[in-house]
């Protein structure tokens, strides 16, 4: 009997149609059947100027019309990963699960363009998770498509005859109490609760990273705590948005944030860590198999750029944990440039992030 789901992988030299003929094929294989109802396909950020042509080339071989998926500048499966080389990643479906249209109140898989990204599209449910569509320069965009058609807005489907659960981990350890803007000009924020700001950052780091020229400024940001919350409630809950260091000034004691910030903002400094992302991820894991759960047919993963195999020394700890929880668990997954992940009262947007959602067949 075929599986209920399975994936395939295919990477090369050029960005063309065969890669993705390459890894539906290796999917079918893997699921043990000759023909697809559904198919999810992820191509790197290089098939920016042929998608249609991998779309379509993947629908014919999978005998399917229903191929939904995007380009991200890395994909991946529970057996290989690609990041800055032409690769197609697929996942097929072939029992009780298709894809369908969205249902009002069901998490719903969301590909999604940046220009089209928007707060009165996230905030309202239904609840989604996914990816922003990206791609390879600001001339060629990001890629999004369903029906095995290429869109121009965003793309959304639900699962047919399945349930599914997701859980975020966000890889953050909080270095501060909570502290708030005092002085700042646009970007540069001079104090924090009436002291310089580089002094509140620098006390918080252990001695081996907290000397100027050691700073790791690609792993620390600003937790921006969202207004009214308590901090504990803010950072349990993550009601934060997150912004990346930029840069600091020595001489004036200040930072550089990658958005300004208004007098009074409340902020948290955090450390973007890997052992810290391991122990969230556990957390998320073990968040997804509370209580009687139905086992998964198969889970996908939608991970930042800068949390995947180069965050972790060349490995990728996220799909580790889970495939160690779930042996043999067919998983897709892209490294992208913003995740999408239901949050407090809508959807939000975010940053170094990866995002969980285990399928499983309606019983």
């Amino acid at each position: 009997m075929p599986a209920i789901a399975a994936t395939g992988f295919a990477a090369g030299d050029k960005a063309d149609a065969d890669l993705a003929v390459l890894a539906v094929k290796d999917a079918l294989a893997n699921a043990g059947c000759d023909y697809a109802h559904s198919v999810i396909l992820f191509l790197t950020s290089h098939f920016g100027r042929n998608a249609q042509q991998a779309v379509t080339a993947a629908s014919r071989t999978a005998r399917c019309l229903q191929v939904s998926g995007c380009t991200t500048p890395g994909v991946f499966t529970d057996r290989s990963w690609a990041l800055h080389q032409p690769a197609a990643a697929a996942l097929v479906l072939s029992g009780p699960i298709s894809l369908g249209p969205v249902q009002a109140t069901e998490p719903t898989m969301t590909f999604a363009l940046p220009e089209h990204i928007n707060s009165d599209w996230l905030i309202p449910y239904p609840p989604r998770y996914g990816t922003l569509a990206t791609g390879l320069d600001e001339r060629e965009g990001g890629k999004v498509w369903a029906q095995g058609k290429v869109r121009e807005d965003n793309v959304e489907t639900s699962f047919r005859g399945a349930s599914v659960r997701t859980a975020l981990s966000r890889g953050l350890r909080f270095l501060s109490p909570t502290l708030f803007v005092t002085e700042q000009d646009g970007f540069e924020v001079f104090q924090l609760s009436g002291n310089p700001a580089l002094d509140t950052l620098l006390h918080q780091l252990p001695p081996e990273a907290s000397g100027l020229d050691t700073l790791p400024l690609q792993r620390l940001c600003a937790l921006v705590l969202e207004p009214g919350l308590p901090t504990p409630l803010a950072l349990r809950d993550g009601r934060y948005s997150l912004l990346p260091l930029l840069g600091i000034n020595s001489s004036e004691r200040s930072v550089t944030l990658a958005a300004p910030l208004p007098p009074d903002t409340a902020l948290v400094w955090a450390w973007r860590e890997p052992n810290a992302a391991e122990a969230d991820t556990t957390d998320a894991l073990d968040h997804l198999t509370a209580g009687n759960q139905p086992a998964p047919d198969f889970a996908l993963m939608f991970s930042c750029l800068g949390r995947g195999p180069y965050f972790f020394q060349g490995h990728d700890r996220d799909l580790a944990l889970l495939s160690a929880r779930f042996p043999s668990l067919p998983v897709l997954g892209a490294y992208g440039g913003g995740e999408i992940a239901a949050l407090g009262d809508g959807n939000v947007l975010l940053s170094y992030s990866t995002v969980f959602s285990l399928v499983s067949a309606n019983v």
